[in-house]
């Protein structure tokens, strides 16, 4: 089928999901907004709540529907999964979550799309690598949430400390989307001067330490907010909706999703996060940056890391 103007489907009616439907009507995106979970009630008073907002913002259709849907979107994007609990790591919800997304692709698969697909369920490069196997498209249009709401973090907490707008600081955290994550301080820079030598000029700290502790801060975002509030939905709905304009209008843009790698970084055959360009086919390109020797050892262990969680699935 030939695919409409625009037309995204969210599968998943929870937090997240229903977060980026909200935030993404009052983008302009897209005309038509598809929501499908296996509990019609809920996805319902979702679409009856958001339905009520359309005087707001710009036209666009909400709707229920099912996975035929999936045929003829633009874009495919999962969230559905089982929710993480405080103190539990990611890891700890992989084979629940892999048993959904296994199921979700089956019948995404059926319907022969032409999608790019965007994973946010957790662990996100794990099951990103899993419905890429599952599907058997091509790697660049099944592409993890992966460390785009790390990096935006990072951008946050550099900025806060620099004093500068988070616009004009410029970072990014590679590897997986979670507790093995590095920050590639070696790309980091702030209106084109390298943070390496912005602290040399500023001196107005020890860098290495806030650095370090700003790192610290950034990894342990989530478990912070979870154990206040019980789960993070407002950052990565927003996120999503960066990456979803970046492939609906076929921007060029560079974000950090999770992808699986073929040998660039020097690593094989596991998803995690790097610069790519995005357009409207999924990942263009990945970009390729020279890391230091030290964020290239992290890099390498983070893909170690995801391997030993790949080795634990039941498929």
């Amino acid at each position: 089928m030939q695919k409409q103007e625009r037309k995204v489907v969210v599968i998943g009616a929870g937090s997240v999901g229903t977060t980026y439907i909200y935030a993404l009507m009052h983008t302009g995106l897209v005309q038509e907004i598809v929501l499908i979970d296996i509990d019609e009630k809920k996805v319902m008073g979702e679409i009856m709540d958001l339905e009520q907002g359309m005087a707001f913002v710009p036209p666009v259709e909400v709707r229920p529907g099912d996975y035929s849907d999936c045929a003829d979107a633009n874009l495919i994007v999962v969230t559905a999964g089982a929710k993480q609990k405080p103190g539990q790591s990611r890891p700890e919800l992989i084979q629940c979550n892999a048993d959904i997304v296994k199921s979700i692709c089956d019948k995404i698969k059926s319907c022969d799309s032409q999608a790019v697909l965007i994973m946010v369920t957790n662990p996100v490069d794990t099951l990103t690598h899993l419905a890429l196997n599952q599907l058997g498209w091509p790697r660049k249009r099944v592409i993890g949430s992966g460390t785009v709401l790390d990096t935006a973090r990072l951008r946050y907490m550099l900025s806060r400390h620099c004093g500068i707008d988070t616009r004009n600081v410029h970072a990014y955290i590679l590897g997986e989307h979670g507790d093995s994550e590095v920050a590639a301080w070696s790309m980091a820079h702030l209106a084109g001067i390298s943070l390496k030598h912005y602290c040399a000029i500023c001196q107005g700290c020890d860098s290495r330490a806030e650095h370090e502790d700003i790192m610290r801060r950034v990894r342990d975002s989530a478990y912070h907010i979870i154990d206040y509030k019980g789960s993070t939905f407002y950052a990565i709905g927003l996120s999503l909706t960066r990456i979803s304009a970046a492939i609906l209008r076929n921007e060029h843009s560079i974000l950090t999703v999770s992808l699986l790698l073929q040998g660039e970084y020097d690593i094989h055959d596991i998803c995690l996060s790097v610069p790519c360009i995005i357009g409207n086919t999924g990942v263009e390109r990945i970009v390729t940056a020279g890391l230091s020797e030290d964020e290239q050892a992290a890099l390498k262990a983070s893909a170690k890391t995801l391997r030993e969680v790949m080795s634990n699935i039941k498929f």
